[in-house]
């Protein structure tokens, strides 16, 4: 019985991730359904409702490389996808061989993808929450 008890213990350890890796910041592509589509992008916040994503339709990838490495500006979309509509989410991770969406930005560009798509954001949804419940606060009157 003691065997039983510590082989479970050990493959509990081993179902047990060390840390969540759908993190802020994290490069994913998003499967979506109804209608179908692919996103490609930075993980702004996940939550029971949904996934807030700074990035692109993966079908525009190929296009957005192009601008980037001309130095045309552009704009990523920032979007939430409700959990009903999401069928998958996936680390943008290389493949065997293949490279990442992300590795192909960056030897196309020269740049991180994550930085670039970060740094074309509007203030944070956490910075304007943060500057309502200050200005929310009752002012202490000094005596």
């Amino acid at each position: 019985m003691h065997g039983n008890s510590q082989r479970d213990d050990n493959n509990a350890g081993a179902q047990t991730p060390a840390r969540d890796p759908f993190v802020r910041g994290a490069m994913v592509v998003v499967t979506l359904g109804n209608p179908r589509d692919k996103f490609w992008g930075m993980i702004l916040s996940l939550a029971p409702e949904g996934v807030s994503l700074s990035g692109i339709e993966l079908a525009s990838f190929e296009d957005l490389v192009v601008m980037v490495k001309d130095g045309e500006p552009f704009t990523p979309a920032v979007v939430f996808f409700p959990m009903h509509r999401i069928e998958r989410v996936e680390l943008d991770l290389p493949d065997g061989s293949l490279p990442s969406l992300s590795q192909r930005f960056s030897a196309k560009t020269g740049l991180r993808p994550a930085e670039t798509l970060g740094s074309r954001l509007p203030a944070t949804t956490i910075d304007r929450e943060e500057s309502a419940a200050s200005a929310a606060l009752p002012k202490k009157e000094s005596a």
